[in-house]
C-alpha cells in the first residue's frame, strides 16, 4: 500500500499536452489501447495487448498481443500490481521496436481515479510510462459510496435519450469519473471514464467519445 501511495502522489490530473487544449485535438496522431484479458476459468493465463491507432482515422498502426503468466495474487484494489508490469513491458517493446509509433495517449481497459484508493490501473500505468492515460471501464466499480442502485439506473435511462454524460460524485464530494452513454447506438450499457494521468476528466471524456464507432472506443475494442 505504501508503494501505491508513493506512485499515487505522482498522478497529474491536468492536461499537459498541447493537443489536449485544442477543441478538435489537432496534433494528436496516435492513440493507444491496452488490455489484459484472462482465459475463462484461469486467472493465471492472460493476453496482454497493446494497439496503436492513427487519429482521427482510427486505423491500426501497431499490434502487440502476447500470452503472459500472471503470478502475483489478486488482492482487491491492487489488481494493477498483477497486471501493470505486462502492460509496461508492451509499451517498452513498442518504444524499442517502433519508436515512431509511440502513442500520445493510452486508453486503458480499467479505471483510473475511480478506484478504492484513487489509483487504478490507468493511473498506475500512466505514472510508470509517463504517458497520458484514460481509464475506460465497462462496469461501475462501487467505491466511495457509488452504487449501481435504482437511482443510478434511472440516471442512465434518462441519459440515453440525450446521449450525454453525468459525473460520478462520491460521498466524499469528489467527482471520480464520468458515465458516458454515447449516442453512437442504442446500447443500454454506459462507459465509466476516469482520469489516469496527465489529462483532465473533460478532455478524457471528449477524447473517448471521439474514438467511438461502437460502444467500446476503437483503441480498446481493437
Amino acid at each position: 500500500a505504501s508503494e501505491q501511495a508513493q506512485l499515487k502522489a505522482s498522478v497529474v490530473e491536468e492536461d499537459t499536452e498541447e493537443w489536449q487544449e485544442d477543441a478538435s485535438f489537432t496534433g494528436l496522431e496516435r492513440v493507444g489501447g491496452v488490455d489484459l484479458s484472462y482465459i475463462k476459468g484461469d486467472d493465471t493465463s492472460a493476453c496482454a495487448s497493446l494497439v496503436v491507432l492513427s487519429y482521427p482515422a482510427l486505423e491500426v498502426l501497431y499490434e502487440d498481443c502476447r500470452m503472459v503468466a500472471v503470478s502475483a495474487p489478486y488482492v482487491a484494489g491492487f489488481l494493477a500490481f498483477r497486471e501493470v508490469p505486462f502492460l509496461v513491458e508492451a509499451v517498452q517493446r513498442l518504444q524499442q521496436e517502433e519508436p515512431k509509433l509511440k502513442p500520445q495517449v493510452l486508453l486503458v481497459d480499467g479505471n483510473g481515479l475511480l478506484h478504492p484508493r484513487g489509483f487504478g490501473v490507468a493511473c498506475h500505468l500512466g505514472v510508470l510510462t509517463d504517458l497520458p492515460c484514460i481509464g475506460v471501464a465497462k462496469n461501475l466499480l462501487q467505491v466511495d459510496g457509488l452504487v449501481r442502485d435504482e437511482l443510478h439506473r434511472e440516471q442512465i435511462r434518462s441519459l440515453q435519450r440525450e446521449g450525454d454524460t453525468f459525473p460520478l460524485t462520491g460521498t466524499s464530494g469528489r467527482v471520480l469519473g464520468m458515465v458516458s452513454c454515447g449516442d453512437y447506438n442504442s446500447s443500454s450499457k454506459p462507459l465509466y471514464i476516469s482520469v489516469g494521468h496527465r489529462v483532465r476528466l473533460e478532455t478524457a471524456v471528449r477524447l473517448v467519445k471521439s474514438c467511438c464507432r461502437y460502444r467500446i472506443p476503437e483503441p480498446i475494442r481493437q
